[in-house]
């Protein structure tokens, strides 16, 4: 699916508590840098307009998030959201999480990775800009920490079917992927912002007009 146009976040209500902007970073992405605590931190790449990050931080106050979106509106819409749910374990960055997986965070450090409904590029000159790709996989793999899990979803089966492919290969310890399941308790007709049947937007407009999901989990166990 296409991304919408997405307006102005309300800028005065993050102000600077929940956005980050790459230069403004620790060189070393922990939660002591980040949150001041030693709790298990997650990441979450191209978080759109901000619904799981706010959810699942709101939900599991154990767990640091760390949010990184691309673009900026979006990144903004994001932040406004953590602002208004108040929660204190979640952070947004505005910038390309590639860089920052190239060693921004240290190896065995990260509990989960999650990936959902990144961009597909449909076309072939500009697949080598997809998210998922050899290069971000191993990185994942490196930061992830024993049993940590990376997770991803789409709703485009090419893209799915590639990466499950390139991932066997480039990360063969990974092991096989494991199916995600959803629930579909609390989707209404109306598009309403009930969370617990859903974890993105397009993954509530997915549900909503029975268009097919991909979902797999990759636990790392060395």
């Amino acid at each position: 699916m296409s991304r919408r146009h997405v307006g102005p976040a309300d800028s005065k209500s993050v102000v600077g508590r929940y956005l980050r902007t790459v230069d403004l970073l620790p060189e070393r992405l922990t939660s002591q840098s980040l949150f001041g605590n030693k709790l298990p931190l997650e990441l979450e790449i191209g978080s759109g307009k901000g619904l799981f990050i706010a959810t699942a931080s709101a939900k599991r106050p154990g767990h640091n998030f760390l949010g990184v979106e691309i673009a900026h509106a979006y990144a903004m819409q994001s932040a406004s959201r953590l602002a208004k749910a108040g929660v204190s374990n979640a952070l947004m960055v505005s910038g390309d999480a590639e860089p920052l997986l190239q060693g921004a965070f240290p190896r065995g450090s990260l509990a989960a990775v999650h990936i959902y409904f990144p961009d597909p590029w449909w076309k072939k000159k500009h697949k080598k800009r997809r998210v998922i790709n050899s290069d971000s996989v191993r990185n994942i793999f490196d930061a992830l920490a024993v049993q940590g899990t990376f997770h991803f979803w789409t709703d485009v089966l090419e893209y799915f079917e590639s990466a499950i492919e390139m991932i066997s290969v480039e990360c063969p310890l990974f092991g096989p992927p494991v199916p995600e399941e959803v629930e579909v308790e609390g989707v209404d007709d109306h598009g309403g912002e009930d969370v617990g049947a859903y974890r993105t937007h397009f993954d509530r407009r997915s549900l909503l007009h029975g268009i097919p999901v991909y979902r797999v989990r990759y636990v790392k166990h060395l």
